[in-house]
């Protein structure tokens, strides 16, 4: 698990159609051959560590998520920069929690639209897939190329957020621009409250269901026990 504080920006050095070599900073001694690191946001498996390098293996289903594929086809933009990535260990017991819950899971691939300065922050603007928008929402959370950041505004097949100088200066989210390609993983928590509101609190798709006055009634059935007899059926205030 992680938590999209990202710690340093590597550097891919190499490509194959199954890994990749990144160059790390000295300061990761502690990172080993069978480790899980996050690199740009995709939990990945450390197969060989050298002094300042590190290669990790992807499979078909990372390359369908990720924005690797395109790394390693050298389907980029020509600028050397794309071969940033973002590091970040996984989260120790006992760790400090400074963003949100990371799995490492990335989902999609969105491409950046626009960006633009707004005070200190730049705000960028990126697609956002059909199958992703029940789970992005203003002011929730979402990790791009493993940074935890919060939405700022969706609209409908787009959305955006904010960076502060901090993030653009220790990630390589500073270097986006018009085209640029970004892995996305979104709140789980929000995945999963998504799918239990959309499987119970639906009456038409439960067998003999009857009309509720209240939605969370299908999802708690639990809030009607007290029965009918003059015993309220949930405490109020």
């Amino acid at each position: 698990m992680f938590t999209g504080i990202v710690e340093e920006v590597g550097t891919v050095l190499a490509t194959d159609a199954t890994t990749l070599e990144i160059a790390i900073p000295a300061a990761w001694p502690d990172v080993k051959e069978g480790d899980s690191i996050a690199v740009d946001g995709a939990c990945l498996t450390v197969v060989a560590r050298g002094e300042h390098w590190l290669r990790v293996e992807v499979m078909p289903e990372t390359l369908r998520r990720t924005r690797f594929a395109s790394l390693i086809a050298g389907e980029r933009s020509g600028q050397d920069d794309e071969r940033a990535v973002n590091l970040e260990r996984s989260l120790p017991v006992g760790g400090r929690f400074g963003g949100h819950i990371v799995q490492g899971h990335v989902e999609a691939v969105v491409t950046v639209l626009s960006t633009r300065e707004e005070g200190n922050s730049l705000v960028c603007e990126m697609t956002l897939p059909v199958a992703l928008r029940p789970y992005i929402v203003p002011k929730g959370f979402v990790a791009l190329n493993g940074v935890s950041l919060t939405v700022v505004s969706c609209q409908g097949d787009r959305f955006s957020v904010a960076l502060i100088p901090y993030t653009r200066t220790h990630t390589n989210l500073g270097r986006l621009r018009p085209g640029s390609l970004l892995n996305l993983e979104s709140d789980i928590l929000g995945r999963y409250l998504v799918q239990l509101v959309g499987h119970y609190a639906v009456p038409s798709q439960l067998p003999g269901a009857k009309a509720a006055s209240d939605p969370l009634d299908w999802a708690f059935p639990e809030r009607n026990s007290m029965g009918e007899d003059g015993g309220a059926k949930r405490q109020e205030g």
